[in-house]
């Protein structure tokens, strides 16, 4: 593979967590395109934001905010008030249906979009963290996963992650990557 010394483009997409207290996360994420060649250098052709705060208890959005910092046309941050009907959604099941319904084509805009995507997953691991930085009991049951159920191969319903609960692991701060299964069958089984 050739290249030549400049990218013809970088896109970089940023998410950030707080704990905000009462129960709550605020989460923004920015999404950032350049074109590192432009003149001036590393022209920014779209750099929007999205800000939201999760309840941690239901996981669902109970204030929204999107802006546009850098932007093609001076018609675009007119989509940005649609964004805040991510209020009253839940971040779990169903979330990917409900934004594609909302903001993907012409109903919304393809950059806050992408942001509204990168969202969900970001918003489930920065609700880990606070939970795991609580210091909360760790937990056997299952149901203390149900949120991150079917959300990838290991979190499948007979998957790898409810199977290491079962044979003793729990959820929280520790080595990663998590040991293998029978490491753990080995250790409940002597």
């Amino acid at each position: 593979m050739t290249r030549t010394e400049l990218p013809l483009h970088r896109r970089t997409i940023t998410v950030t967590a707080f704990e905000e207290g009462a129960g709550e996360i605020s989460v923004e994420a920015e999404l950032r395109d350049e074109r590192p060649w432009e003149r001036p250098p590393g022209g920014t052709v779209h750099r929007m934001v999205l800000a939201v705060r999760v309840r941690l208890a239901d996981m669902v959005i109970v204030a929204a905010e999107a802006g546009m910092k850098d932007f093609p046309h001076a018609e675009c941050p007119r989509i940005a008030p649609a964004f805040g009907s991510l209020v009253g959604l839940g971040v779990a099941g169903g979330y990917n249906r409900a934004i594609q319904e909302r903001f993907r084509g012409v109903s919304g805009c393809t950059h806050l979009y992408e942001l509204t995507r990168a969202l969900g997953p970001a918003v489930v691991q920065a609700a880990i963290s606070a939970r795991n930085r609580a210091g909360g009991p760790a937990s056997h049951d299952p149901r203390a996963t149900t949120w991150v159920l079917n959300s990838c191969h290991v979190w499948a319903p007979d998957g790898v992650g409810l199977r290491k609960i079962e044979a003793g692991w729990r959820p929280g701060p520790g080595p990663r990557p998590v040991p293998e299964l029978g490491v753990f069958e080995a250790s409940r089984d002597s």
